[in-house]
């Protein structure tokens, strides 16, 4: 088949490179991804050369790499690629299963995903690629070129803050891991208590809090149950559970292994939801994600008397989780990721109304 060539009755799919040393994932990839009408693989390559090649030929809208390639690896060529061209990535491979240091760096470096190949190739072995592919097709062109490496900048000086009694609450999924990275940086070591969702599977949040712990002035953990909310420290939900507050004099991080709520285990909406109960005493974030997730949990909270801040359409990868929050009515300002931090603080810190 060509690789210009359009099936009929498609009207701009969502143009798919995949990149992947296997001819037999490759042709799987395809089949799972082609079954949407409005994606369309417009190439293949088994190794980043011939990627480089199929870049120039069919710029495509989305790529799927893979971790381990033959001549180069998958993630030195994403660098590369972030520097020179970014385009939307997803990481499809063995070597991004949870918890490894690869998933992290790919993400990093500026993929928008990591899906991890099957162990058993069932009816269906990619259940949610066809909306993560779409997804990150919709990524603004500004997101992807402040995530690039060339983009990034040394870590700021911690922000000023003066302690308040307000607990602080974050929740994001596809794009999160770089945008919580770049939020965090700039908090002081005495920064309010601060509870993170950042969608991900059990085994991957621990070494993301590692990484998290390593960039910022405060202490960042994995939560576990019973934990006091104390200045100074970030706690993680962990993938397994969803995290919530208990207590309002002495509030403590309360895991919760429930079934999933809005598609999510740990889902945003929980943990907003349980912030509600704090009323004035909470302040929301919701970031880049793909869905729903954190809409109705952050309406409680506003509606509870707690302040809420959602990530702009600009400056978020995937505009889905903020801009529903904001068409519910459940962000009170929108603000470009660059001046969330600012002024969470503000709205944690002493001098708040």
């Amino acid at each position: 088949m060509p690789p210009f060539y359009l099936p009929p009755g498609r009207l701009r799919p969502v143009r798919v490179l995949v990149v992947d040393d296997s001819r037999a994932m490759r042709a799987l990839i395809r089949s799972c991804l082609e079954r949407d009408a409005g994606i369309y693989v417009v190439a293949e390559a088994a190794d980043p050369f011939e990627a480089r090649d199929a870049i120039k030929a069919t710029t495509p809208d989305v790529i799927l790499l893979d971790v381990n390639l033959p001549k180069m690896d998958g993630l030195t060529f994403l660098e590369r690629l972030m520097r020179l061209r970014p385009i939307p990535v997803i990481m499809v491979s063995s070597g991004v299963a949870a918890g490894t240091a690869a998933a992290l760096a790919a993400l990093e470096i500026g993929a928008v995903d990591c899906v991890v190949k099957p162990s058993e190739v069932g009816s269906d072995p990619f259940p949610d690629l066809a909306a993560r592919v779409r997804a990150a097709a919709q990524a603004p062109a500004v997101a992807l070129a402040v995530r690039s490496p060339a983009a990034r900048t040394p870590r700021a000086a911690p922000l000023a803050y003066t302690p308040g009694a307000r607990v602080l609450g974050i929740g994001a999924s596809t794009g999160g891991v770089d945008a919580i990275l770049r939020l965090l940086s700039g908090f002081p070591a005495n920064c309010p208590p601060t509870l993170i969702t950042q969608h991900m599977p059990p085994g991957f949040t621990r070494g993301f809090a590692r990484r998290l712990d390593g960039h910022c002035a405060a202490e960042v953990c994995e939560a576990s149950g019973g934990a006091p909310l104390v200045p100074g420290r970030i706690y993680l939900a962990p993938g397994h559970a969803h995290l919530e507050v208990s207590g309002r004099t002495h509030p403590i991080c309360r895991l919760n292994d429930g079934p999933a709520v809005s598609g999510h285990r740990p889902s945003c909406d929980v943990m907003f939801g349980s912030l509600a109960r704090l009323g004035a005493g909470a302040v929301g974030v919701i970031l880049t994600g793909m869905g729903r997730d954190g809409a109705a949990g952050l309406a409680l909270l506003r509606a509870a008397g707690g302040h809420t801040l959602g990530q702009d359409a600009a400056t978020s990868l995937v505009y889905g989780m903020p801009g529903a929050a904001f068409e519910a009515g459940a962000v009170e300002r929108q603000l470009p990721l660059a001046a969330i931090a600012s002024a969470a603080l503000a709205l944690c810190s002493v001098a708040a109304d």
